[in-house]
C-alpha cells in the first residue's frame, strides 16, 4: 500500500482551516495600522509574507518554522555520530527568507526562535555550536543581520531530547514598484530554480519511510550518499536570485517558495489560471528513492515534495531569458520550465508528461 502524508500523521486540512480563520480574524485588525500612518496593501492575507505599506516602501515580515528536519539530524548522529546541526541552522534561515522574498522584499533582520523542554539540550556544546554557525552562515547567505531571538524552556510541552527551531524576519521592498504583486496574465513564463534536495518539507513522511528500512538512514540511495546525507543537505536561499532580478530590473510577476503542499504551491495566487508544466524535468535521486522504499505514489510524491523545484517565478515571454541570466549569474540552476493559460474559471497545476493534474480545490490556504 502506498504512502501519503497524511498517514504519517500530517493532515493540511484542519492546518489550513485554521490558517483561514486567523486570516479572517486579523482582517479585523488592518485599521489599527492608521494609527502609526501605515497602511494594509491589497491582496497581501494568505501570501507567504505579510506587507506593511508606508509612504515610499514596503515593510515585509514573516513567521515560520524548520518543521521535523531536526529529528532526521538526531537520528542521523545517534546512527553515524556526525552532526548536522550546521546544516540544520541553514535550512531554519531559509525557510525564513525564501518566504519573504515572494513578494519582492529583501531580508533585513531575522530572528531564531529554538524552543527546548530542557536546558539541557545546550550541554552538547557541539551540537550547539554548530546551529549557531549555520543559522549566522544562513544569514550572511540572505543578506540579513541576526537580531536576535528566544530560547525558551518548555518543560511538559516539548520532548527534553528535542528542539523546535523557528524565526522570523523582517524585510524590505524600497521602492514600492519592487512588490511581486502577482500580475500574472495569460501566456506568461514560469521559471524554475532547483531545490538541493528534499530541503525542508515532507519531513514527517521522510521520516515514516526510514523508520521501516533496516539500515535506516544509513541505508545506500546510490552517488556514494546515504538517505540521512540526502535527506540533510541544507536548502537552498534564494534572495541572491531576486536581488539579482531586480538590479537587472526584471520584472518578476508573481514568486512561489515551494514547501509544504509541493507543486499546488504553483497556484498559490488566488485569481484562476492553469500552471501548465511542459519541462517537468527529471526528479533528483533521493525523491526516486523515497517513491520506492515508501512506496509513495507519483501523485501523491508531487503534492508533497518539492521534487527538484524550490522557487518558482512567473514572468512575461519576453523576460524569461532574461531572468534564467539572472539565475545562473547568482549561482542557481534554472530553467524554462512551462507557461500560465487562461482556462475559464479553472485553476490548476496541470503536468502533462506525467499525466498529473492538481485542481484549485486542493490547495486551500485563503
Amino acid at each position: 500500500m502506498s504512502l501519503s502524508y497524511e498517514s504519517s500523521g500530517v493532515r493540511y486540512g484542519p492546518l489550513d482551516e485554521f490558517k483561514r480563520a486567523c486570516q479572517k480574524a486579523a482582517l479585523t485588525t488592518a485599521d489599527l495600522l492608521g494609527g502609526h500612518g501605515l497602511a494594509e496593501p491589497a491582496a497581501v492575507r494568505g501570501e507567504s509574507a505579510y506587507l506593511v505599506e508606508a509612504a515610499d516602501h514596503f515593510i515585509a515580515h514573516v513567521e515560520e518554522g524548520l518543521g521535523t528536519k531536526n529529528l532526521v539530524a538526531d537520528a542521523v548522529q545517534r546512527e553515524s555520530g556526525r552532526c548536522y546541526y550546521r546544516a540544520i541552522g541553514v535550512d531554519t534561515v531559509a525557510t525564513i527568507a525564501n518566504d519573504l522574498v515572494t513578494c519582492g522584499a529583501l531580508p533585513v533582520a531575522v530572528a531564531m526562535h529554538a524552543a527546548v523542554g530542557d536546558a539541557g539540550w545546550f550541554a552538547d556544546k557541539h551540537r550547539s555550536q554548530e546551529l549557531v554557525a549555520g543559522f549566522a552562515e544562513g544569514c550572511r547567505a540572505a543578506g540579513a543581520v541576526w537580531g536576535g531571538g528566544e530560547t525558551p524552556a518548555l518543560k511538559g510541552l516539548v520532548e527534553p531530547s528535542a528542539i523546535i527551531l523557528a524565526g522570523s524576519a523582517i524585510g524590505l521592498i524600497a521602492p514600492k514598484s519592487l512588490r511581486i504583486t502577482g500580475d500574472v496574465r495569460d501566456g506568461d513564463s514560469i521559471v524554475f530554480l532547483a531545490s538541493s534536495g528534499v530541503q525542508t518539507n515532507g519531513l514527517t513522511l521522510c521520516r515514516k519511510i526510514a523508520e521501516g528500512l533496516p539500515s535506516r538512514y544509513s541505508t545506500a540511495i546510490g552517488g556514494g550518499l546515504t538517505l540521512g546525507e540526502a535527506l540533510l543537505a541544507p536548502s537552498t536561499i534564494y534572495v541572491a536570485f531576486v536581488r539579482e532580478c531586480q538590479r537587472r530590473s526584471i520584472h518578476l510577476k508573481y514568486a512561489a517558495h515551494v514547501t509544504g503542499h509541493g507543486w499546488r504551491k504553483l497556484m498559490r495566487l488566488e485569481e484562476p489560471f492553469v500552471y501548465e508544466i511542459t519541462a517537468p524535468r527529471p526528479h533528483p535521486a533521493i525523491f526516486s528513492f523515497l517513491m520506492q522504499a515508501g512506496p509513495v505514489a507519483p501523485r501523491e510524491a508531487y503534492a508533497t515534495f518539492n521534487m527538484g523545484i524550490g522557487f518558482a517565478v512567473y514572468v512575461a515571454p519576453g523576460s524569461a531569458e532574461a531572468a534564467l541570466a539572472a539565475a545562473r549569474d547568482s549561482g542557481y540552476d534554472a530553467w524554462l520550465a512551462g507557461r500560465v493559460r487562461r482556462d475559464g474559471t479553472r485553476k490548476a497545476v496541470t503536468i502533462p508528461s506525467l499525466g498529473l493534474e492538481f485542481e484549485g480545490d486542493t490547495l486551500q490556504v485563503r
